[in-house]
């Protein structure tokens, strides 16, 4: 899902990352494979935030979910993972 200033923010403050900025040359390529979301560069890979939600009430957490590996000692290449991995519960 496409976050919003604050949600970027709130992310960021718990999450020690990069935001790819939407002008980014590789976004585009990111959400033909993954849907479209706002995504996070970390030193493990690439990340999204997926918030929890409960029926009937606003969304308050949100999961980290790594979508991608590096591959290269370089940060220069990223590799899919065959499942995605789930990380942290960040609060809002």
């Amino acid at each position: 899902m496409k976050l919003n200033e604050v949600q970027i923010s709130r992310t960021l403050s718990q999450f020690r990352a990069q935001v790819l900025a939407e002008d980014h040359p590789a976004v585009a390529q990111f959400c033909e494979l993954f849907g479209h979301h706002t995504f996070f560069l970390h030193a493990r890979g690439l990340h999204v935030l997926e918030l929890l939600e409960v029926p009937g009430m606003e969304a308050q957490d949100g999961e980290v979910i790594r979508l991608a590996e590096w591959s290269d000692a370089d940060f220069t290449k990223l590799r899919r993972r065959h499942s995605f991995e789930r990380g942290s519960t960040l609060s809002r």
